[in-house]
């Protein structure tokens, strides 16, 4: 029997799900991190009490932990390149024979070089229309591979370097056509020249397949059948493929579905844990409702970038946490993120003067997901000062019980308050 925690972020993602995984393996003696969405744009950060720290991409946030291992699962999308050198980093700082700690289901789709050249040109190509992306290629890789699913990477191909020679071939001339076409509106643009050149040489190619050959090693393995475990989301609920905003989302199930759906075939009992900040945030473009530019809260690990662009800070917002909350199917707890940041005047939003409620449509409606993409961009706030944290967390417990709060960067600064779900421990409890 599998004892599953799943961590989903009901934001635009950064909600910190990075330290809560870390923190929850460590609670619950977890030995294993799955990744049931997403792909290596996860950036998950975790700080040790002992001072290190990383920025998890594809290996799970609990990886600091002796022996946690890391299942990426069929809904993940593998950059095998970006996996080796996380290894290789994570090695640097600490942790032991890192790849050996990894194992991957064989369906799991694989990003190649080409998928994310493409996926940088396209957005290139969108100009002051960009979607925002991280520019790793998560999103081109599932389109191609649902539109030429005959030519779709994935994880059991690593092993057998002919066959997936062919469909590496097979890849980049398609790009290499497509995007050779609007070669004039590219070659001025900076951005452009390193992926047009990819597409244009064979150094990729055999540098992936070198990648992928020692990647195998790892596909295929046993993976989790019991015991406790923890499912650890990548981006958030509000990014989400078919119940985000549309066009501003990304090509990824951000709800527990994908969780649950292996809990299921695994056997074993879940709980749904929401995370949350102490105020909104949201990377690059789209629709943000309680943006507010003048409230400076300083990151240490979001930051401008040329594909997402711009980090954004705003007040909570109670209304797109409860429509979070509907098309996730419900919440049996919250984890509340960064409270050490709330200080005097602190505010929630709690409606929209011009909207009701933001109401889910028919699942996979993305008409009517662009209506609301719309609706969002006009709407007006109404807002409530708070008192402190407890005011906060009082209004948080609305949605769900508060299971964890975290007062800081380490699992050292988190309280647990679920003793039917979560063990007590003498540590990790820290005062207010």
């Amino acid at each position: 029997m599998v004892k599953a925690i799943i961590v989903v972020d009901l934001g635009f993602g950064d909600s910190g799900k990075g330290t809560i995984t870390d923190a929850l393996v460590r609670q619950t003696d977890a030995a294993w991190v799955v990744r049931f969405n997403g792909g290596a744009q996860a950036g998950h950060a975790v700080v040790t009490e002992d001072g290190r720290e990383h920025i998890f991409s594809q290996f799970g946030a609990g990886t600091f932990v002796p022996g946690v291992r890391t299942y990426l699962s069929r809904f993940m999308v593998l950059h095998p390149g970006g996996l080796l050198r996380e290894a290789e980093v994570l090695e640097g700082k600490g942790v032991e024979n890192a790849l050996s700690r990894v194992v991957i289901d064989p369906r799991a789709r694989v990003s190649t070089p080409f998928h994310q050249a493409a996926n940088r040109l396209r957005e290139i190509l969108r100009g002051d229309e960009r979607h925002g992306s991280c520019g790793l290629g998560v999103g081109e890789t599932m389109h191609h591979s649902l539109e030429f699913p005959e030519e779709g990477v994935v994880a059991d191909d690593l092993s057998h370097q002919e066959r997936l020679f062919r469909k590496l071939c097979r890849i980049q001339q398609r790009y290499y056509s497509e995007f050779r076409a609007r070669r004039r509106e590219l070659e001025n643009e900076p951005l452009a020249t390193q992926e047009l050149a990819l597409l244009e040489g064979e150094e990729a190619l055999e540098r992936f397949l070198m990648e992928a050959q020692i990647v195998s090693s790892r596909v295929g393995l046993q993976g989790p059948t019991d015991g406790s475990v923890v499912f650890e989301g990548a981006q958030g609920v509000l990014l989400d493929e078919w119940r985000g905003f549309h066009p501003y989302t990304t090509w990824s199930t951000c709800t527990f579905d994908n969780a649950l759906e292996l809990v299921r075939e695994w056997g074993g009992e879940a709980h749904r844990l929401g995370v949350v900040r102490s105020y909104a945030t949201r990377h690059g473009a789209g629709p943000f409702p309680t943006e507010q530019k003048q409230l400076l809260l300083p990151e240490l690990h979001n930051r401008w970038g040329p594909w997402q662009e711009g980090f954004r800070n705003g007040w909570l917002d109670l209304p797109l946490l409860r429509y979070a909350k509907r098309v996730c199917g419900g919440l049996d707890g919250l984890a509340v993120t960064h409270l050490d940041r709330i200080s005097d005047g602190w505010k929630v939003a709690e409606r929209y003067r011009e909207l009701e409620e933001v109401a889910p449509g028919r699942f996979r409606d993305l008409d009517y997901q662009a209506h609301l993409t719309h609706q969002l961009e006009s709407v007006t706030p109404i807002y409530r000062e708070v008192a402190g944290a407890a005011g906060l967390l009082s209004c948080l417990s609305e949605l769900a019980p508060v299971w964890v709060e975290s007062w800081g960067a380490t699992a050292e600064d988190k309280r647990f308050l679920a003793p039917g779900v979560l063990p007590q421990k003498d540590k990790a409890t820290v005062s207010s």
